[in-house]
């Protein structure tokens, strides 16, 4: 079968042998699988958490091993590639996303692939969601993305009503504006340097839209929440001027690795912000965004500007790269 991986550092279309059940499994054959701000990262060498990519996958049921119930052959799902313990004492902090076990438990080879095992650990802790006939297997492919923001969101001790501004306009930082303006944020405004993905923010809910890198932003006082959609290090800085004094800047897009913080310590310390980073997101999150999308309280279907086939893989990589035109890209099978 294809499969998409990441190889001596290079993006490589390879065969693979077909995925087997083992115990307590099951295999899916992948129909719709979003690529990542956080793939695009790996392959170009930035983040070196894993060499697997793929994690934002919809498909069809293909096999069950003995004993899964629940689950049938020709079932429609969302699969999310990792899930915590539930038992360590990370986890019963309430830090699922940091538990040691969280990255160990993966989709295999990826969901770049024209079908993936899915281990014992993620169909027994609900990481497998059933779709509702009305949601396609691309929207599913968004459900990840947006349980990331839910989880980011409910670390913000956001209220309704709370200001918010969104630094990066991307996927993510479009998903987040829709899910805090269904949320009921007050004063909701969002920047990034590229007018297209300005114009998709204005259509998203944002009160108003500008370019970081050339405008102010009329802060009125600060905002309550400020959120970092964008790997870029300068955005940071940004957003710890225009958090009000004792709001919250949440950092959500993943900085290249050795990336240090670009603000004075003393003045973030004076000022009292809450800097809360945030990371991926669990059954909570994906079951919680289900039921968003297909509802249709937070759409997602206009975010998807392009569908590349799984061979054509490396094309839907530059694509990402083209900020004036490309939002959100699903490879299909």
């Amino acid at each position: 079968m294809k499969v998409g991986l990441l190889k001596e550092g290079k993006l490589v279309m390879a065969e693979a042998p077909e995925p087997q059940l083992s115990g307590g499994d099951m295999v899916v054959s992948m129909r719709a699988c979003g690529l990542c701000g956080s793939d695009i990262e790996k392959i170009r060498g930035h983040y070196g958490a894993t060499g697997r990519i793929g994690h934002e996958p919809a498909g069809i049921v293909r096999s069950v091993a003995p004993g899964v119930s629940g689950f049938s052959p020709g079932d429609r799902v969302f699969v999310h590639h990792h899930v915590p313990c539930y038992t360590c004492e990370v986890c019963r902090a309430g830090s699922y996303t940091f538990c040691p076990s969280y990255q160990k438990t993966n989709i295999e080879p990826g969901g770049f692939a024209e079908a993936f095992r899915v281990p014992p650990e993620n169909v027994g802790r609900g990481a497998v969601l059933p779709l509702p006939p009305s949601m396609s297997f691309e929207e599913a492919t968004l459900i990840e993305p947006l349980g990331c923001c839910l989880t980011a969101l409910w670390s913000t001790r956001f209220r309704p009503g709370d200001s918010a501004l969104i630094l990066g306009l991307g996927p993510i930082g479009l998903l987040y504006l829709r899910l805090l303006r269904t949320a009921g944020a007050g004063r909701l405004v969002g920047g990034d340097v590229s007018a297209f993905r300005r114009k998709m923010g204005e259509a998203s809910g944002a009160d108003r839209t500008f370019d970081p890198t050339r405008e102010p932003v009329d802060a009125s006082g600060g905002f309550d929440l400020v959120v970092v959609a964008t790997s870029a290090t300068a955005a940071v800085a940004r957003g710890f001027t225009d958090v009000r004094p004792g709001g919250t800047l949440n950092l959500f897009g993943l900085p290249p690795e050795g990336s240090q913080l670009p603000v004075d310590l003393q003045r973030l310390y004076l000022k009292g912000v809450r800097l809360i980073p945030s990371y991926a997101t669990t059954e909570h999150g994906t079951n919680r965004a289900l039921e968003l999308i297909s509802s249709g309280r937070v759409p997602v279907r206009d975010l998807i500007t392009h569908r590349v086939p799984l061979s054509d893989l490396p094309r839907a990589v530059e694509l990402a790269a083209q900020v004036e035109s490309t939002i959100k890209i699903v490879v299909t099978a």
